[in-house]
Order: C-alpha cells, then sequence, then structure tokens
C-alpha cells in the first residue's frame, strides 16, 4: 500500500537537489554521476514515504471495516481498552496517509498504544494475531507472537513517520548539526 506521491510534499526533496546537484539548466544533460546523485538524495529523503507505505499496508493486513469485519474491529476495543484504533477514529488519518501525509495517523496509533496497560496490550495482540492467522493462513504460529509483533511494528512504523516529519533538514540546522559533531 503506497501512499499517492504529491508534489508539495517533495519540496524538501526538490531543495536537497538543488543544494547537492546544483540547478538543472535546460541544456544540462544526465550524466551518471547526476543520475546517482539523484538517486542517493531521493532515498535519503524516502524514508517518510516508505513509513507512511509500510503503516499503511500493516492496516491492510486486519479485517476491512466492513460487515464482515466487525466482529474484529469491536473485539479489539474491547481487549485495547481504547477507541483511537477504531475504523471510526482513525478514517480520516487513514484517508490523509493515502495522500502522503501520515502525520495524523501516526499520532493516533501512537496515543492509542499509549494509552493501553500491559494486560489490555496482551489482549489486543491476541485478537490481532488471531486475525492475522485467519487472514494469512499462518496456523502453526502462535496468536500472542504475531499480534505483539504487529503491535510493535505498528508502534515503531509511526514512531517513523513522525520522525521523518521533523523538518529539520535546512542549511542552517545541517551547519549547526556538522559543527556541534565536529568539536566532540
Amino acid at each position: 500500500m503506497l501512499p499517492e506521491v504529491r508534489p508539495h510534499l517533495s519540496t524538501p526533496l526538490t531543495d536537497q537537489l538543488k543544494h547537492q546537484l546544483g540547478p538543472a539548466s535546460g541544456t544540462s544533460q544526465l550524466d551518471v554521476e547526476r543520475v546517482a546523485g539523484i538517486a542517493v538524495v531521493a532515498s535519503a529523503h524516502s524514508g517518510g514515504y516508505a513509513a507512511i507505505g509500510h503503516l499503511l499496508g500493516l492496516l491492510a493486513a486486519l479485517p476491512a471495516p466492513t460487515e464482515a469485519g466487525e466482529r474484529f474491529w469491536s473485539d479489539l476495543w474491547r481487549s485495547s481498552g481504547t477507541a483511537y484504533l477504531l475504523p471510526a477514529t482513525i478514517k480520516a488519518g487513514v484517508l490523509e496517509s493515502l495522500t502522503g501525509e501520515g502525520t495524523t495517523l501516526a499520532r493516533q496509533i501512537l496515543s492509542a498504544v499509549d494509552e493501553m496497560t500491559l494486560p489490555q496490550r496482551l489482549a489486543a495482540a491476541a485478537v490481532i494475531g488471531q486475525a492475522l492467522i485467519e487472514s494469512d493462513h499462518l496456523p502453526d504460529l502462535k496468536t500472542q507472537v504475531i499480534g505483539e509483533l504487529w503491535l510493535r511494528d505498528l508502534e515503531l512504523t509511526a514512531w517513523h513517520v513522525l520522525h521523518a516529519d521533523r523538518r529539520s533538514d535546512d542549511p542552517v540546522g545541517r551547519k549547526a548539526f556538522r559543527e556541534a559533531w565536529s568539536n566532540v
């Protein structure tokens, strides 16, 4: 599941390409070094985009929020003790994430995980694990383990989305970072 690519979200990438490679002129050609430079900068920039895609992929592995999946979602709500993970609660964040902006969804997920007590987290993991085992046909794996791995991945991926969105890649910040680390 990948979010759409939106031109306004690639401004930091565009700025980095201009900084690293210089402005493209109408007569400039793409030689191997320039293409490699673009690939390196694009790869470094893609962490947030990849994290949003992974977050959506994790949610897509769960039963769809339809009548058929209604029991799963009500069981998840009861077991986790939080409404932050319910489809009605995260719908706007999911739809926003499909456009490439995943911070709202990431914050909701981290709030949900933070709100759970350990017994609630274990119970939620069991519900999630059961759904994943049924949908992926993995009968030889323990539901608790699969569910806990899924929850950990969801939590860590939400953190990656928020961390990638910190928007601190500016020349002044980069210079201050370099100076700080040069003086160690």
